[in-house]
């Protein structure tokens, strides 16, 4: 087939405007996938997507179209994620794509994550198709999606498609939308072999399997391939396209999307990002637009049965090879024992790894606070960056410690605006401006600190606004600030796994909660046991666990009132023995329950 007839594109929206339904239309329309084996959401394998109803991985799948024009296009589709969390999703696939059709939902207009979607688009040079979906629902509102499509995107409203991935209306305009305004295939003008890798998966048969854009050149059977950025080479044993399942082709050639097998065995020798090229004939010069992604939220991993552990390292190495962006180490803690610290995008990341791992690995595991990186000067000394608060020198050597901060786009209905700017200001933020979108709507422009938006920014956002308000983040700088670590002392030795980061002015309210929680949830003890808050060596919360007492009196029937006291003070003389000398026995399970919560 003339590659001229290829085009590559993918779907990009706020999460929830109809991405994955829009795409099962696609392969119906096309009869790439039968109708009696298609299934909802088809493009999206794993259990979690389709009970979240999001998507997670970015799915590649060949189509073939027979246009107006009465030519056959072979058309490559990514279907992406739309969470903010996974936008290194997006940006890998639109880097492997010359186009992308940009759906918004008819009811809800546009959201935050559709002007970041739409940017991230238009600042890699793709032609953005933008397509108002759901538009047979009933409270559907045209007029505005048109009239938002240009003061908010600048995108001519007369460009868009009106279209319903769920009853099929619109989805022939929107074939040939992709064949007439999306470019055939770009850089196909050098003259080595260069493919783009934007995922990859293990296969405990084939080992290493990479999906692969081929931008000039092709790759086939036999051929000796380089990776570019470590110069790892290796044989090619089978290459294919996605029809979704994956299909054995002989070659894979200029424009096509699909997978390479090759005896690649380590899932860390595959970066996400990096260029294929042939091993005779290298190309000198690397695939542009792909940086590095970072991870910004960190916390302990740890496998409930401590035998588990390999178990473990063995589910988060094989997680590790189909996400770029999670990183993990080992780390050991005297409460939980040996386990990992990991580093996420975000909350929804962190939630979805987790339960991936208790899923397809079957391994229960306990997570410890989550925390950010935290740039930490020393006197005297150059700064160091500590994502564990265990890590963090002692305070009298510290010159300043800084935080991450994120600036927000916020879309909320304006009768909700007083209660979502003291929620704001409740985080430690600040509004920068608003901008009135329409009569109902405004958007805020914030700067958070990270940290602040860890746990309940997004669910409070959620509740206040009755589900109409919606967030896109970018991060910012780092900005110094007044921040203590805190600890938690059982009995007065710290616990490793409460320690945390805190703003000074929060630290005895979250150290109150933390102690109110321990001291209900620790079984009692023979003895009193105190539950502290502290920072440095200043108490600031205390709670006592129960203690367990006998009844040492009960034989005593009457008599003199002296030998029932005789007896208590017996008992309460062994019991300040005992403090000095007895250990506190915390059952792992009481430390799991407060981490849960």
């Amino acid at each position: 087939m003339d590659d001229l007839l290829t085009r590559n594109f993918c779907i990009i929206a706020h999460v929830d405007h109809g991405k994955t339904t829009l795409s099962d239309r696609l392969l119906e329309y096309t009869n790439t996938v039968e109708q009696r084996v298609l299934t909802d959401q088809h493009l999206d394998a794993m259990d979690l997507e389709k009970e979240r109803g999001i998507t997670i991985k970015s799915h590649p799948v060949t189509m073939n179209y027979h246009a107006k024009d009465g030519r056959t296009y072979k058309l490559n589709l990514m279907d992406t994620p739309g969470h903010v969390d996974f936008s290194y999703e997006v940006s890998r696939s639109l880097a492997a794509c010359e186009g992308a059709v940009l759906l918004i939902d008819a009811a809800q207009g546009v959201e935050a994550q559709t002007v970041a979607n739409a940017h991230l688009a238009s600042s890699q040079n793709l032609k953005i198709i933008p397509v108002i979906n759901k538009i047979d629902l009933p409270s559907a509102n045209l007029e505005l999606c048109l009239r938002q499509l240009e003061d908010i995107l600048f995108i001519p409203h007369d460009e868009a498609i009106l279209a319903s991935g769920k009853s099929g209306i619109g989805i022939q305009d929107i074939l040939e939308a992709v064949v007439s305004r999306i470019p055939a295939p770009r850089w196909r003008d050098c003259p080595q072999t260069r493919a783009l890798v934007f995922d990859s998966l293990y296969d405990s048969y084939r080992g290493v399997i990479t999906y692969a854009r081929v931008f000039s050149g092709s790759l086939k059977a036999g051929d000796a391939m380089t990776l570019m950025s470590t110069g790892q080479k290796s044989e090619v044993k089978e290459v294919g396209v996605f029809t979704p399942k994956m299909e054995k082709t002989g070659v894979l050639g200029e424009g096509d999307v699909g997978y390479v097998v090759s005896n690649i065995k380590d899932t860390s020798d595959i970066k996400i990002g990096d260029t294929i090229t042939q091993t005779r004939q290298p190309a000198t010069e690397m695939l542009p637009g792909y940086k590095e992604v970072r991870p910004m939220v960190f916390c302990g991993l740890y496998p409930l049965e401590s035998n588990d552990y390999e178990k473990l390292k063995a589910a988060l190495g094989r997680l590790r090879l189909n996400d770029a962006a999670f990183q993990y180490q080992s780390e050991s803690s005297i409460a939980l024992g040996f386990g990992f610290r990991c580093g996420f995008l975000g909350l929804l990341h962190m939630e979805i790894i987790q339960e991936r791992i208790r899923r397809e690995h079957d391994v229960e595991i306990i997570s410890t606070y989550p925390s950010v990186v935290y740039h930490v000067k020393p006197h005297g000394q150059p700064e160091i960056d500590v994502d564990n608060p265990v890590l963090l020198p002692d305070p009298g050597t510290i010159e300043y410690i800084a935080e991450p901060t994120i600036k927000a786009s916020i879309l909320i209905p304006n009768t909700e605006m007083g209660d979502i700017l003291s929620l704001i200001m409740e985080k430690r933020g600040s509004v920068e401006h608003t901008d009135t979108l329409d009569a109902n709507r405004v958007m805020l422009t914030a700067v958070l600190p990270l940290n602040e938006i860890l746990v309940d920014f997004n669910d409070r956002l959620k509740s206040i606004t009755h589900g109409y308000g919606s967030m896109d983040y970018e991060l910012g700088d780092y900005r110094p600030d007044d921040l203590v670590k805190m600890d938690i002392l059982i009995n007065g030795d710290p616990v490793d796994a409460f320690s945390s980061i805190v703003h000074r002015t929060k630290a005895e309210g979250k150290g109150r909660e933390l102690c109110e929680k321990l001291a209900e949830i620790i079984p009692p003890q023979m003895f009193r046991v105190a539950i502290q808050a502290a920072i440095g060596g200043k108490i600031i919360a205390r709670e006592n666990v129960r203690q367990m007492r006998k009844d040492v009196t009960a034989k005593c029937y009457g008599g003199d009132i002296t030998r029932k006291r005789k007896l208590l003070e017996k008992q309460k003389e062994g019991k300040k023995k005992m403090k000095q000398i007895g250990k506190v026995s915390i059952p792992p399970d009481a430390f799991i329950q407060v981490l849960k919560n």
